[in-house]
């Protein structure tokens, strides 16, 4: 079960994360976001229909990186299911 892999456990955990878009060695500034498993069934299929047209391939989980920020530039809670 996909569910069951240590990293979406971490994520449905603490959907709070920090990302950069890069290599490991480039050096830059990170961005705030929350993060969850989407679960509606008309947003999976879209986005599968997307990745069968550009890779072949779907059966991935779907995780939303939606950027979300406090004040002080930290990633807050999503108040998302």
């Amino acid at each position: 079960m996909r569910e069951a892999a240590g990293w979406v456990k971490n994520l449905t955990r603490e959907p709070a994360v920090r990302f950069r878009v890069g290599t490991r060695d480039d050096i830059g500034e990170t961005t705030c976001a929350t993060t969850r498993i989407v679960g509606e069934p008309d947003l999976l299929a879209e986005v599968a229909a997307k990745m069968d047209a550009k890779y072949g391939w779907s059966d991935g989980l779907v995780i939303e990186i939606a950027p979300q920020c406090d004040a002080l530039g930290g990633a807050t809670r999503s108040s998302r299911p």
